[in-house]
């Protein structure tokens, strides 16, 4: 499979790198559509967000190739340098990371959802500096579900408050909420966090949210289970990563 990268064709390493991640993209497909049926799921109602934090935009690409096209990313920097790179690319850019205020500006710009909204203050900055042509910013509001304190995210009993305040602001559209659980072993204690989270969505007195940012490659199917319509996957699709 060749696969063209800024009109070049990638190097042996590369192609074979492709073929890589075409077929754990295939694999990661099939599991979560397995994961629906098992779980009386819509078919399709569960969207793969690839994490491509620290990865080059060649794997980025190559992703894209396989059918991929929803990108999730951590660190703002290193995501607006992909962007430029895959500025051919019809990509959905979400990010995941933590935000700082500073940042603000350039991910009301440069994406399409943020995920990881824990105060008033960065959704009102958020919501300020959305560019008035751009449709208004996907946004999902982080739990800190497990209260695990070097985590960010706010306290499940603070959700209710936030949801109003951040359903009034005019350039955001509030779709849900996020959650990163305390790793756990076990299929049934993994599954607990997120009813847990989903049962409390279910009981705003807001629009219905119908965005539940819940799971990654370890927890994968427990969180299909209880209602998961994105599942965050990074190592996966594109293996180990390289924070160096």
């Amino acid at each position: 499979m060749v696969v063209l990268f800024n009109n070049r064709q990638l190097t042996d390493n590369g192609q074979l790198m492709t073929t890589t991640i075409t077929e754990r993209f295939k694999q990661i497909r099939k599991q979560i559509s397995e994961a629906e049926l098992v779980c009386n799921r819509q078919p399709g109602s569960v969207l793969l967000l690839a994490v491509s934090k620290t990865k080059p935009a060649e794997d980025i690409a190559a992703a894209y190739q396989a059918g991929q096209r929803h990108f999730g990313e951590n660190y703002l920097q290193e995501a607006l340098r992909k962007q430029q790179e895959l500025g051919a690319y019809d990509i959905t850019w979400h990010f995941i990371g933590p935000i700082q205020s500073n940042k603000t500006k350039a991910l009301a710009t440069y994406f399409d959802w943020v995920h990881s909204v824990d105060n008033l203050k960065i959704a009102n900055r958020l919501s300020e500096q959305r560019p008035a042509h751009l449709p208004p910013l996907n946004i999902c509001l982080q739990v800190n579900i497990s209260d695990e304190p070097s985590k960010s995210g706010i306290a499940l009993a603070e959700l209710p408050q936030l949801c109003e305040q951040v359903a009034k602001l005019p350039n955001l559209k509030l779709r849900g909420v996020m959650a990163i659980p305390a790793p756990q072993d076990d299929f049934e204690q993994q599954r607990q966090p997120y009813k847990t989270l989903y049962q409390a969505v279910a009981k705003l007195k807001q629009p219905r949210l119908d965005t539940f940012s819940f799971g990654m490659t370890g927890d994968l199917n427990a969180a299909i289970a209880e209602g998961s319509t994105i599942v965050r996957i990074g190592t996966a699709l594109f293996g180990e990563r390289d924070y160096a």
